[in-house]
Parts: structure tokens; sequence; C-alpha cells
């Protein structure tokens, strides 16, 4: 007995031992995985504070996509996704600003000689980004620097930027893939009735197509209106700022479906010839051709063994630790950029408490004189939408001045946020309005009963006890309704106040529509059209500011942030979505939208003003 008892005690213990090793191994293994991130970054902030020695062309390899923000500087991040090799082309976000910054700066940078857009790992922007980016792009080349752009295939959003090339190059094999816009939704309301899932809507608005894919197998006549408009017009913006880029005409971009193939079939169904002879591109031609030109241009490299360029974001490097730094800004910038929910903001949303507490500080700062609310989201919480709306009117309350600049969608809570402002600048593809509320609340005492579970219990009123496995008690259906109906009156009066209208003139042209900027303006939601510069010459203006410095208002992150940012970001890039080996990456990229839009609303209420079908028109 006593020797079984030994047996098992010595089990205990080496199983003890053995528990004890493995979590001291892994607490192990990430303290030194820390510490050579690390070392990491020093090392590599060491090497980036070296004066670089570059001459010759501005090698413009944006990779990712373009925001208005970034989310929140991570250094540990980048370092980790060198040091680990992940690649993250299409996480990379780039900072539209930044961007435009860094090109205008390399035009007067006597050490640049010109231009080369390479921009294959490019995934695109908003059209207002692509605009403002090819402002800056028109301004380098009026120093009579040369611009040279290469790819086998361009994009849509590639092609935009290339076209205000000197000089297109596309390989033999190539394509410039211009075919058109549109967008898809997918649809729910049979897949919820087949899992027997209760859905109740309550909503405002002809147009308020957000809880269409709950209620709809297909889009409704009026929101099929709304974005056929929509599509037309970007899609004509487009055509116009390439056609007038390349010297040629809108059909000559693009002729239409049958006279493209007709074409296409005249050039033996080549794509580089019938894009040379459309005057798409300028020269078919191999890379090996191409970096010939190159160097004829910029000269060799023969270190590097290529054609003398330094990388944007290189050259970003060198400004950010050569530039000195900024007096005391007096216009504060405030980015609304992504879903509006309540309370932090988190990656790919707006928090209310986050840009209140940002537009509350400008506030309280004296040598912030005016602000430029940077609006580009598609709206969400009602009540965190009032959080930030209150924030600007309270701001502008001080007697300093607010102008609001639109990006590529300012719509539904995007709006409510805008109405304090002295003045709305957008750009004429800018998508805005969707002025509605809803409410979307799923129940699943249904699916439940259809595998036996049921819930029971006692409750002091029909509105106590709520839970999404009850049914939901008419009674409180009958309460949201009266809470949507309340908000969109609230946002009606909010918008006729700012519009100088009657809420009965705003009704007209709300209830839920989505308008892009050249309509918006001409219906009175928008002042005048432009770009971010324009905001800032504008708030300027105001407020008599002579010598302009923006503030930008965004949060920091501590050390340990970072670091838990940085193992949660890796870790997603190191772990492939099972999903996207079964799943077409057009759907499965709108079902994530989708499905974070539904996971992030988090009004109290259930109240939200959002336009689930204004992005990704493509």
């Amino acid at each position: 007995m006593n020797k079984i008892m030994e047996l098992i005690g010595a089990i205990f213990k080496f199983s003890w031992q053995a528990i004890n090793f493995i979590r001291k191994l892994i607490l192990n293994v990430i303290f030194f995985f820390l510490l050579f991130m690390v070392i990491g970054i020093f090392l590599i902030s060491k090497e980036a504070q070296k004066p670089m020695d570059y001459e010759g062309a501005l090698l413009v390899d944006l990779k990712g996509v373009i925001v208005d923000q970034t989310a929140t500087q991570n250094p540990l991040g980048e370092v980790g996704r060198e040091l680990l090799g992940v690649s993250s082309s299409q996480l990379q976000e780039n900072s539209l600003f930044e961007v435009v910054d860094t090109l205008r700066l390399a035009s007067q940078d006597p050490k640049i000689k010109g231009m080369v857009l390479k921009l294959d790992e490019f995934a695109g922007a908003d059209q207002p980004s692509l605009n403002y980016i090819g402002k800056a792009l028109n301004e380098f080349k009026k120093t009579g620097k040369p611009i040279f752009a290469v790819s086998g295939y361009y994009s849509q959003p590639q092609y935009y930027l290339a076209s205000y090339a000197d000089k297109i190059y596309l390989t033999p094999q190539g394509a410039v893939g211009v075919y058109g816009f549109g967008f898809q939704n997918l649809y729910y309301k049979t897949l919820l009735e087949n899992l027997k899932v209760s859905t109740h809507i309550f909503r405002v608005g002809t147009y308020k197509s957000a809880v269409e894919p709950l209620m709809r197998n297909d889009m409704s006549a009026e929101s099929r209106e709304a974005s056929i408009r929509l599509v037309h017009s970007l899609w004509s913006t487009y055509l116009t700022q390439v056609a007038e880029n390349r010297s040629i005409t809108t059909e000559d971009v693009f002729p239409g479906a049958k006279e493209m193939i007709a074409q296409l079939r005249n050039a033996d169904g080549d794509n580089a010839t019938y894009a040379l002879n459309r005057k798409l591109v300028d020269s078919v031609s191999s890379y090996a051709q191409f970096e010939a030109d190159m160097t004829e241009t910029f000269q060799w490299d023969k270190k590097n063994q290529q054609f003398n360029n330094i990388s944007i974001y290189d050259y970003a490097d060198t400004l950010t630790s050569s530039l000195p730094a900024n007096d005391e800004g007096n216009i504060a910038v405030v980015v609304v950029q992504g879903a509006i929910i309540d309370g932090e903001s988190i990656p790919g949303s707006a928090g209310g408490s986050t840009i209140a507490n940002q537009i509350r500080q400008a506030r309280l700062d004296p040598n912030i004189k005016a602000l430029v609310l940077r609006v580009n989201s598609p709206g969400g919480s009602v009540s965190a939408s009032e959080q930030i709306r209150s924030e600007v009117a309270a701001f502008k309350q001080q007697k300093k001045h607010v102008v609001v600049s639109m990006g590529g969608l300012a719509a539904s809570g995007g709006y409510w946020i805008s109405t304090p402002a002295n003045k709305i600048i957008a750009s004429p593809s800018t998508l805005t309005g969707s002025i509605g509320i809803f409410g979307v609340i799923n129940t699943f005492e249904n699916s439940l009963e259809s595998i036996g579970v049921y819930t029971d219990g006692v409750t002091t009123s029909p509105l106590a006890g709520l839970s999404v496995t009850n049914k939901l008690p008419e009674e409180f259906a009958e309460l949201l309704q009266l809470n949507i109906e309340s908000g969109y009156k609230t946002f009606l009066n909010l918008v006729a106040e700012s519009r100088k209208k009657t809420p009965a003139q705003i009704d007209r042209i709300a209830q839920g529509r989505v308008w892009v900027g050249i309509d918006a303006k001409n219906v009175g939601l928008v002042d005048e059209f432009g770009d971010f510069d324009d905001a800032i010459d504008a708030v300027a203006k105001m407020a008599k500011i002579e010598h302009p410095v923006i503030d930008w208002m965004k949060p920091e992150l501590s050390l340990s942030e970072q670091i838990i940012m940085s193992l949660s970001s890796n870790a997603k890039a190191l772990i492939p979505d099972p999903l996207q080996a079964y799943i077409p990456a057009p759907v499965l990229k709108e079902v994530k939208t989708q499905t974070e839009f539904y996971r992030n609303m988090n009004d109290p209420l259930n109240r939200y003003a959002y336009c689930l079908s204004c992005g990704d028109i493509q």
C-alpha cells in the first residue's frame, strides 16, 4: 500500500514539475521574443538615424491601402513583421496626408530628379483620396520633374494614379483593368428564416438600406435607384479625370463593354496592344527595357545594381528624422474614420469617447483657434454620434471656428457629427447624406425551441428581463419604434438648423437617401467643393490665422499597449484565415464587413445612423 502511495506521489510530483517546466518555458519564450523585438527596434531606429545617401527617382511603391489616419503607430508591429518575414502589403495602411506631404517635399528636393510609380501592391483608396494624391502629383510635375509609371497590370485605382504620369509603361503580357464601378451586398432573409431567427427591424427612411440584408433577399427598388445614380456619377468622375490626364476622350478610356471586346478582338486578344492603341499607355516594354530607360534618365547605382532611386517609405523616414519639431499648433485636426461606436476607438472604428475627448482637448487648449473635423465614416451609433456632435458644438460655442472636411464617405452618423460646422467642404465624389435611423434586434426563441430549449421566468413589467432567448414583447417593440422616430426627428432638426432650412424641407432629401457630393451640394447638404487643403485655408481665414500650424489630435499608446497590439497583429499575420480557402475573396470581404458592423454596434438604445451600402464601390 505504501509503495502504491509513493508511486502516486511520484506521478503527481513529476506531473507538477512538468507543468511548471512548461509554464516557465512559455514565459521565457515570450520574454525572449519581446526582448528580441525591442533589440530589433533599437537597432532599426539607430540605423534610421544615419543620414541616407540618395539621389535620383522617388520610387512610389505604395503597398496596401490609403486611409485618412492609420491605426495608432506601432513600431513593434512593423518590426515584428520584418523579423518574422511576414508579408504585410495587404495589411499595410498608409496615411493619405503623410503620402501627400512626402510627395510635396520631394518636389522641392534637389536630390529628387523625378518619380517612378510602381503600384503593383497598391490595393486602393476612395476617389477623393486619389484626387488629393493626384493634386500632389501635378504639383510635382509643375516643377519640371518627370513622372513615369510601370506595371504588368493596372487595377482601376492603380491606373487612376498612373494616368498622372508623363509616360506609362506596360509589360507585353500586361493589361489595363478599367472596366467600371459596382458594389454587391449579401442578403440573409431566407437564411434567418431557415435558422428560425426572429428579426425585429425598426427604421425611418424610405432609402435606409442598412437593414435590407436582414429583411430581403435582394435590393429594394428605392435602394437600386439611389445606388445606380451613385455608381454612374462616380464612374463619370473617374473617366473624366483619367481622360483629362491622358489628353484623350472618356470613350478612349472605356468605350463600353461591347466596343471594348470588339476592339480587343481586332487586336487578337492582346490586352497590351489594345491599351497602346487606345492611348491608355505610352510604351509596351519589358521590365528590362524600362530599367534601361530609367538608367538613362536617373543613372545607375552600382552598389545596389539598379537605377538610382529611393523608396517613398525610406524617403519618408529621412524626412521624419531631419525635420525640426513644429511649434505648438493653432489648428486642431480630428479624424473620424470608420464606423462610429460607443466607448473607446478600436482599429477600424471611431469611438465616441475617444473622438469627443480629442475635440475637448482642442477646445480647452488656448493655442488652438480652430478645428478641422475630417470625416470619413459611414456613421454608426446614434448615442456616440451625438457625443461627438455635442463636443463639436461646444468647441464652436467657445467662439472657435469649425470646418468639416469630408473624405470619401460622410454619411448617416458621419453627417450627424458634421451639423455644427461653420462650413462643410466635400469632394464631388464624396458619399454623404443617408439621413435616417434604424434599429435591429434578433431573437432566437424559435431556434432554441426547434432543438428543445425553452426560456421561462417572471418580470415586473413587459419591459423588464429582456433576452434574445425570448420573444420580443410588443410593448418593447413599440417603445423602440418611438425612440427611432424621435431620433429621426432630432436628426432632421439638427440638419435643418445647420442648413437653415425647415425640417420638412430636409425630410424631402433625407429618408436615408445617399447623395454623391455633386448632388449633395445641389440639395444644400454641402457648402462647397474642395479637399483637405481647402478646409485648412477656409478655417484659417475664418479664425484670422496668418500662419496655420496643424495639431493632429490622436491618442498615444503606452509601451505595454504597443506590445499587446504587436502580438495581436503578428498573430493575425502568421495565422491564415481558414475561411479564405473555402470562400471567394469578394464574398468573404462582404461577410466580414457586415459582421463587423453588427458586432461593433453597441448603442445603448439600439439606434443607428449607418450607411451599410455606401462603401467599397469599385
